[in-house]
């Protein structure tokens, strides 16, 4: 049986137009650092779980992309997510929009892989999939002018098996019947990640001081 090659798209500041990503899309962000006012939004990648994924590069300071924005904006679509509450926040600095309906994998894990405190997306690949992540890539500079082939490819995994994961997932939280606790906690997000950008990141709103 002849294994489907991997296709990896490459744009600069936007999608091109027609791309369709039917009822959910894997979403993924790199940017310069963790601190949304200071880190600038360097790329946003993204899958159809086809095994395929579409890397749009910021190099610059231009984020009008019209067209990725409507996707991330089209409620139509579930928006994938490991770690959505980052990955949310610095859409909105950057692209002015926040992505809804949302779906995170991290939060999906933390609800059901209770016997471990191991909720990162390389441990999920593995222990779900059985698929080895290498995050070597993971600190670089995704603002330089032309992105090397380890940078890609390693952007592309992101998101390329966030489709499987959900499938895993979300059996797990029928199992344990937190399904209405995960998505309450999705729903959430858009909250969590404006608090965030308000400076109030580090608190607790809900604890008895």
């Amino acid at each position: 049986m002849k294994t489907k090659k991997l296709i990896v798209e490459v744009y600069r500041g936007d999608l091109p137009k027609g791309l369709n990503f039917d009822r959910a899309v894997a979403v993924d962000c790199e940017s310069q650092g963790l601190h949304p006012h200071r880190d600038r939004l360097c790329m946003v990648q993204l899958s159809a779980g086809d095994g395929n994924a579409h890397l749009v590069h910021f190099p610059g300071h231009d984020f009008d992309a019209p067209n990725l924005k409507a996707v991330l904006a089209d409620k139509r679509i579930t928006k994938i997510f490991h770690y959505a509450r980052f990955d949310i926040g610095i859409i909105r600095q950057y692209l002015g929009v926040m992505p809804a309906p949302i779906y995170c994998t991290k939060i999906a894990s933390r609800l059901v892989r209770t016997y471990t405190d191991r909720h990162g997306l390389k441990d999920l690949c593995k222990e779900l999939l059985g698929i080895e992540l290498s995050k070597e890539q993971q600190s670089s500079d995704w603002a330089a002018e032309k992105l090397s082939p380890a940078q890609i490819r390693y952007a592309a995994a992101d998101v390329l098996h966030l489709h499987a994961l959900k499938e895993k997932l979300d059996a797990m939280l029928a199992r344990e019947d937190r399904v209405r606790l995960a998505e309450s906690c999705f729903v959430f997000l858009p909250v969590r990640a404006e608090l965030d950008l308000a400076g109030f990141e580090a608190e607790d709103l809900f604890a008895h001081v």
